[in-house]
């Protein structure tokens, strides 16, 4: 039996009769239709819909995009991505085509599903263990997003994911960065595993634990890793190197999966307005515990979570429980208010605004 919110037409954002790929809430819209797509085929193929009874296409063909293929899982054969190709009508003129993705790439979160859950529950744990890069499925993400970018270059390829999707886009953008290739990126609800300060009400409590773990993780990559680590040149640095790449994040502040992110970069902004912008530089490239493995002589990835860059739309509308706040259709609304900023590792750019749909 098929949800309501599977239903495009119950679902979906009908209000877009025209994209506008200059506005930052149509593309917000469509990359998370698209997304939402991905879910919906995986529903279509466990529930063994056909002809009439599927209800994915609607999703992508309402604005003008065709399946190129399905990204399968090699385990449990689930679907866990797709790859879109961007088909408008001729009719559109060029002008109203600026901002258009040509392909997009994108990552389901893990589905409650009898027939997908064990799978992506084990991802889930590979997410939280930092080894996500290490997976199967990732390794098929990854060749599908190199094969794209090979044929038609980075600019002309958006890669979008919600919730463990999310993660699977975000390392496929940061893994392409070593290669010189910066795709951008739509991460809804991207999970950021650590201590939920963020849920702590009192702000001096929560910048006072904040600057804490800064200055403990910077001291101990000072002693750890040698202070040539922190004079060498940004050029070398490949986390400097990976702040040209912005992603699109977008989070609720009551998902506490994703919340972190707020005060991730809020607590950035900070360090830099009492001068400590050096000590957090230096924290934000490291955590404790993977200092602790460079201690033990085992080196292990950065956490997924630790970015420079982000442009950063946080959902103030009131959420009524946790599954709404995490959830892909809040994304596509059309009266939201959002809160936009645009931070990057070195400096805190001067874009700061709230806006409603």
């Amino acid at each position: 039996m098929a949800s309501e919110r599977e239903d495009f037409s119950l679902s979906g954002p009908l209000h877009l009769t025209s994209v506008d790929w200059e506005s930052a809430h149509h593309r917000r819209s469509v990359a998370a239709s698209l997304v939402q797509a991905v879910y919906i085929l995986e529903r279509d193929r466990q529930e063994k819909r056909q002809d009439s009874q599927v209800l994915a296409p609607p999703w992508y063909e309402f604005f003008h995009f065709r399946l190129l293929r399905h990204l399968v899982d090699d385990v449990d054969h689930s679907i866990f991505g797709a790859v879109y190709e961007f088909k408008p009508p001729a009719s559109y003129c060029n002008d109203s085509l600026d901002g258009s993705p040509r392909y997009v790439i994108a990552f389901r979160g893990t589905l409650t599903k009898p027939d997908s859950l064990s799978r992506d529950l084990e991802l889930d744990l590979h997410l939280i263990r930092n080894g996500l890069h290490r997976t199967s499925r990732f390794e098929i993400a990854m060749q599908a997003v190199r094969n794209i970018v090979a044929s038609v270059g980075d600019s002309n390829v958006w890669l979008a994911g919600h919730s463990l999707g999310s993660a699977m886009a975000m390392l496929a953008g940061k893994t392409m960065v070593k290669n010189g290739m910066f795709i951008e990126s739509f991460l809804f609800n991207p999970p950021f595993f650590s201590a939920p300060i963020e849920r702590i009400k009192d702000k001096k409590v929560k910048h006072g634990i904040r600057f804490a773990s800064s200055v403990i993780t910077a001291g101990l990559t000072l002693a750890m890793k040698g202070n040539h680590n922190h004079q060498r040149n940004q050029a070398e640095d490949p986390f400097a190197a990976l702040s040209a790449w912005i992603p699109c994040l977008f989070v609720n502040p009551a998902d506490h999966i994703s919340s972190e992110y707020v005060g991730y970069f809020e607590h950035r902004k900070k360090m830099e307005e009492i001068g400590a912008g050096g000590i957090e530089r230096l924290a934000t490239q490291n955590t404790i515990g993977g200092l602790l493995m460079h201690a033990m002589g085992k080196e292990s990835e950065p956490p997924l979570h630790l970015i420079p860059s982000a442009s950063l739309t946080v959902n103030l509308t009131p959420s009524q429980e946790f599954k709404q706040a995490h959830g892909i259709h809040q994304w596509w609304q059309p009266d939201l208010q959002l809160q936009s900023k645009l931070y990057n590792s070195w400096k805190q750019l001067p874009a700061n605004r709230i806006q409603s749909d």
